[in-house]
């Protein structure tokens, strides 16, 4: 039987049984219990959705039509929410932005009643990668791919073709196969050395992110851009290479301040390495902002642990998690619309603190 017609079928039924049924209504867990199948299942051949075995679709639906049971949308919603289970796999040394992607995810799970699986991928080769990519593709209905996981290709490729829904989080560019959120990296950054230009600084210094980082060359190539508008040309004596981590910034800085002429400011790609940068900073006995502007991008709890608290670019991480989240759900329950790759641009916000001050 067709599924539009079974449906008709199971609202007739309904519309009868309202009539004579004073008491007890059939639940879903009860059609499952006699079919022997989990409430999932049932949730699937009622609605149409999903793969069943013919076999074990015509038993519920031969149990659905002995029971007269009547479909609960909400509680059926609620059975395929339960039964949906997201990974959130991650591999960021960062545990400023690792907190804020967890706090997002969280919070689009259990709006949801959907189950979130985190993982710590570390340190894996190819190799590794590709099968851990296979394992999670039989135990999960989606995943959330945070930097810098979402630029592997082996893993990319690996879940899209194990047809598993995917959200890549802060990629600087979209991917084929999968959704993404992620902010306008280029123009974030352009924005950010305008600013610093614009206060008068003409000596800028440059901390760059992983270069295995698509947003990393995005941030670079927006600071050069601002540099081309205001008629600045690029010193790479200013320009250093960062790691998005603490250490690469403690080091970088550490290169352009014991220049014979250094930067009077320092854009760092993120906040741990600007947090760090001010720390280089006040070692070597510099004010910050007196002697030095340093401004970073995230807007991570990093930059607000540190002083002067940092001038930085927010990225809405918990908000882009939780938009991973809905992108994922919609895909996973079938909608037609969540066939199309989504790629959802998130507005950023230049957070002006008391890092940055005109040169001396």
């Amino acid at each position: 039987m067709p599924t539009h017609r079974f449906r008709e079928s199971l609202l007739q039924k309904s519309t009868k049984k309202s009539i004579r049924r004073k008491g007890h209504a059939v639940t879903i867990g009860e059609v499952a219990k006699r079919a022997g199948v989990s409430p999932m299942t049932v949730s699937r051949v009622v609605n149409g959705t999903g793969n069943v075995r013919e076999s074990t679709r015509e038993r519920v639906k031969r149990v659905v039509s002995e029971l007269d049971y009547t479909p609960n949308l909400a509680a059926s919603a609620l059975a395929t929410a339960q039964g949906t289970r997201i990974a959130l796999i991650y591999s960021n040394p960062s545990t400023a932005y690792l907190s804020e992607l967890l706090v997002g995810a969280m919070r689009g799970v259990t709006r949801s009643a959907a189950q979130l699986v985190i993982e710590a991928w570390n340190e894996r080769d190819p190799d590794a990668e590709r099968a851990a990519a296979r394992a999670l593709a039989r135990s999960v209905s989606g995943v959330i791919l945070p930097p810098p996981l979402c630029e592997s290709d082996v893993v990319v490729a690996e879940l899209v073709r194990a047809g598993v829904p995917v959200v890549a989080i802060a990629s600087g560019r979209p991917r084929t196969g999968v959704s993404s959120v992620r902010i306008d990296d280029f123009h974030a950054s352009r924005e950010m050395a305008a600013y610093l230009i614009g206060k008068g600084h003409t000596r800028i210094g440059y901390i760059k992110g992983d270069p295995n980082q698509t947003a990393s060359q995005l941030r670079y190539e927006g600071f050069l851009a601002a540099l081309h508008d205001a008629g600045i040309k690029p010193d790479r004596a200013l320009v250093q290479q960062g790691r998005f981590t603490y250490r690469s910034g403690l080091r970088t800085g550490e290169k352009l301040l014991a220049q014979r002429k250094p930067p009077t400011a320092i854009i760092a790609s993120n906040d741990d390495m600007a947090a760090a940068v001010i720390s280089v900073a006040h070692r070597r006995g510099l004010d910050v902002p007196g002697d030095l502007s340093v401004v970073g991008f995230d807007d991570t709890s990093a930059a607000t642990t540190v002083w002067p608290e940092l001038t930085t670019i927010r990225q809405p991480i918990a908000a882009m998690a939780d938009s991973a989240i809905d992108i994922l759900l919609r895909a996973i329950r079938g909608r037609e619309e969540a066939k199309v790759m989504v790629d959802h641009m998130v507005a950023h916000v230049l957070v002006k603190r008391g890092s940055v001050a005109a040169p001396e």
